[in-house]
């Protein structure tokens, strides 16, 4: 709830100038923020209230709709966003479908591991079709393309398989494999392979491909130790989008180095929380369940700051509970 909160204000602060330049109201993205904030809390109160065993009965048919949802957005239904069509237009409503497979995959995971118990040290009962599935899901996000939710939906399944029990020659082979795939799929895709060497050299790419990452960077930079102040930050007139995945960037020329780091200790302590609650539960369900959304939101962060830091190359992931949008935060 903290988060929730101190991301509204952050978005503030980071988009208020965007906001009065493109819309003339400085407000524009806080009182969106507000309302899929207001909504978000609500929806937490009303899951907090269910038993989570009574989701079983819908694993499948939410599994359903996240393929649904995913196989709209790449036959022509997607509403472009930058250079990918991520989203789904519904009424008013811009749907992300990449954040919703996320905790659909999850769900869907917990469900058949649990129910599989010993059988998951057989490669063609417990490791080859949760493989299977989620492949097509991947290749289904790729195709967008988004590359970073992929990439975070082979990490959760590995994860899962491997703290449900499954053989870990399978986990390592395949993920060696996967490591493969990946540098394929960057090697031989023009626009990833512009944008890795963009990476590798900022400086020199600083008025291009990197100016992103680069702008990035010099925020963090700019913050010092303590930081400039809530709403004091300069990077908001030269880094795009500061609102959105690399809000993080704000937060640390606005509060330091010392922001930052409490930022990362409140996303240890969610993170540790949900292993507690997975290490606790009664069932295994319950246990997979946790540890799958607390590695969820653990890889995220993690990936959504190293990104922001240029510790690796741009890849289109929110900051649970921080970024602007209501798909991730809802």
């Amino acid at each position: 709830i903290a988060l929730i909160g101190f991301g509204v204000v952050m978005v503030y602060s980071a988009s208020a100038i965007e906001a009065t330049v493109r819309y003339r109201d400085a407000q524009f993205f806080l009182k969106k923020q507000v309302i899929y904030a207001a909504l978000s809390l609500f929806v937490m109160w009303l899951v907090s209230r269910v038993d989570y065993r009574r989701m079983k009965p819908f694993t499948y048919p939410i599994l359903g709709a996240v393929v649904l949802m995913l196989l709209l957005t790449v036959i022509g239904f997607g509403h472009k966003a930058g250079n990918a069509y991520r989203w789904l237009n519904l009424g008013p409503i811009n749907v992300q479908p990449a954040e919703v497979a996320k905790l659909g995959v999850v769900t869907w995971l917990a469900y058949s591991l649990s129910k599989k118990a010993e059988r998951i040290k057989s490669f063609s009962v417990g490791f080859l079709p949760h493989l299977l599935v989620v492949g097509v899901l991947c290749l289904l996000c790729l195709k967008q393309p988004d590359f970073g939710s992929a990439v975070v939906l082979l990490f959760l399944t590995f994860t899962l398989m491997f703290v449900a029990g499954a053989r870990v020659p399978y986990i390592a082979a395949f993920t060696a494999l996967m490591g493969l795939g990946a540098v394929v799929l960057v090697r031989f895709s023009s626009y990833r392979y512009a944008r890795y060497l963009a990476w590798a050299d900022m400086e020199g790419n600083r008025n291009d491909l990197a100016y992103q990452p680069f702008q990035s960077v010099m925020s963090f930079g700019s913050g010092g130790i303590h930081g400039l102040g809530v709403g004091r930050g300069l990077q908001v007139l030269y880094l795009p989008e500061a609102h959105t995945d690399f809000i993080s960037a704000i937060i640390g020329e606005e509060l330091g180095f010392l922001g930052i780091l409490g930022l990362c200790a409140i996303y240890l302590v969610i993170v540790a929380r949900g292993v507690k609650i997975a290490w606790n539960a009664p069932d295994d369900y319950g246990s997979f369940l946790a540890f799958g959304i607390a590695t969820l939101f653990g890889v995220q962060a993690l990936t959504n700051l190293c990104v922001a830091m240029a510790i690796l190359p741009t890849k289109g992931l929110t900051l649970p509970f921080l970024s602007y949008g209501g798909s991730s935060l809802v």
